[in-house]
């Protein structure tokens, strides 16, 4: 029986999100905390990457991480981003997150649709004079850069900030006793083990978000019992709402 559910995500802003109404629905309880978080280097470490940020005519941003961070070090270094900069964002909602730090109507925006930089390179083609700075975290993968290679775009990848484990107190470690996990990123998982190399599945329940991220999960040795997403569950609230209707049958 499923009672005790960890979420490895921040705590939702609204009271309207869909775990809450699974709380009530399914009377389990849901407690979230991120195996991760995001820090953002100083203007220092990012100044030995030997990048002038104003080399560049366009940014390509896949994250909002990418975006806070961008616009921080350009305050700290007391940069003054231009006001013809290009920004190509991988999805629509990082694209409107722009807003936070410029005016959106007076900028040159362009977006993809697929949320992957796949689903960017045509339009970045459309530009291709541009200069393109990528800003990164420290965690990623390599095909990102073979994909903009291949297209011979002029682009120059940089580390701005960086993904480090968000350990759990002696305290939390004590208490940590849940029936089921769900997971976002391969990091998560790897995390678990680092704040519990001792952990034993047994009975608890494995959910995942992403191919990725399940395939993590068996190669660290552990069994997966939910996946998503799925065509007919695409977002993990509503897998793990099927995989609870599923367990209370």
């Amino acid at each position: 029986m499923i009672k005790k559910i960890l979420i490895s995500q921040p705590k939702p802003a609204s009271e309207k999100s869909p775990y809450f109404d699974i709380e009530k629905d399914f009377n389990v309880k849901c407690d979230f905390h991120p195996f991760f978080k995001v820090e953002g280097l100083t203007a220092k470490e990012f100044r030995q990457q030997k990048i002038n940020i104003l080399d560049y005519t366009a940014v390509v941003f896949t994250s909002r991480h990418a975006i806070d961070n961008y616009f921080k070090l350009a305050k700290e270094m007391r940069i003054t981003i231009p006001e013809d900069m290009k920004y190509f964002c991988v999805i629509e909602n990082i694209a409107l997150y722009i807003q936070k730090y410029v005016q959106y109507r007076k900028r040159k925006v362009f977006f993809g649709e697929t949320g992957k930089l796949a689903g960017l390179i045509p339009l970045m083609l459309k530009h291709k004079t541009e200069k393109f700075l990528l800003p990164m975290s420290n965690v990623h993968h390599d095909d990102v850069c073979k994909s903009l290679d291949e297209k011979k775009l002029v682009y120059k990848e940089c580390m701005m900030y960086r993904t480090v484990s968000n350990d759990f107190t002696e305290e939390e470690k004590e208490k940590f006793d849940y029936d089921m996990l769900l997971f976002f990123s391969p990091t998560g998982v790897k995390a678990l083990k680092k704040n519990f190399p001792d952990f034993s599945q047994g009975n608890i329940k494995i959910g995942t978000f992403g191919t990725s991220t399940a395939q993590t999960v068996t190669d660290e040795g552990f069994r997966l019992d939910m996946q998503a997403p799925t065509s007919e569950h695409p977002s993990m609230s509503g897998a793990l709402k099927a995989y609870l209707k599923g367990n209370k049958k």
